[in-house]
């Protein structure tokens, strides 16, 4: 198929890492790295740019962890180690399927992958690589959402594509409260006005302040990452 099939020419995905543990409860669930890693590989064909940045809840999560008497920067640091982690699996399970992947990461670990170079990391999207960010923004007090939304405008990227267990911004959490609302679509100022759950603060703003559209959806669906990219109406876009 041609990209002109296609919405977008170069897109951020970002994944939590609970999107990664499956029905384990916790670590990585390989079935589910290759299901991904799959999914991105028919997305391919659509001749689409595809960057991706992933989360560390599965492993260890800083905030968390700080309110428990760790230091928050230590835990931060710690949390953005698993990202790493994460990131590796990921890239794994699609090199297993012949995409060609980098890891880029954020804090230099040159023996396990690149440093973040934004002209790099945009080299390797024009020569059709897959391309992973962790490490988030190699700075304590800033989500992996706000590493989203970053590395989404340096690389000139069309869209965030939200990746969740939900299919879409609720007023509410849908799981507990049956007549949450589904919302079809936002503006950046009601997302922070309302406090929905869709990213942090810090990361909202910067896409407000850069109009760059996200689009919230159900990772766990198979095919639904494909049908986004295609311009079908599932989910929630923010703009």
């Amino acid at each position: 198929m041609k990209r002109s099939s296609s919405v977008y020419k170069r897109i951020v995905l970002k994944m939590s890492g609970e999107a990664l543990q499956g029905k384990r409860g916790y670590g990585i669930d390989p079935f589910v790295t290759s299901t991904v890693a799959k999914e991105i590989k028919e997305i391919k064909k659509l001749d689409i740019q595809i960057a991706i940045v992933i989360g560390g809840g599965n492993i260890y999560r800083g905030k968390t962890a700080s309110g428990k008497g760790i230091d928050r920067i230590t835990a931060d640091y710690m949390g953005m180690l698993a990202t790493v982690i994460n990131g590796l699996a990921l890239q794994d399970a699609l090199e297993k399927v012949n995409v060609m992947t980098r890891v880029q990461t954020a804090i230099e670990m040159q023996e396990l992958a690149e440093p973040y170079i934004r002209r790099r990391a945009v080299r390797h999207l024009e020569k059709d690589r897959v391309v992973i960010f962790v490490g988030g923004t190699g700075n304590p007090y800033f989500s992996t959402d706000t590493a989203a939304s970053l590395r989404a405008i340096e690389i000139d990227a069309d869209v965030i594509l939200k990746a969740t267990k939900v299919d879409g911004v609720y007023s509410a959490d849908p799981e507990k409260h049956k007549n949450a609302k589904k919302f079809k679509s936002l503006k950046y100022i009601e997302v922070l006005n309302k406090g929905l759950k869709v990213m942090d603060a810090t990361a909202i703003s910067l896409c407000m302040d850069n109009n760059l559209p996200i689009v919230v959806f159900n990772l766990t669906k198979k095919g639904n990452i494909k049908k986004v990219i295609l311009g079908e109406t599932i989910g929630t876009v923010v703009k």
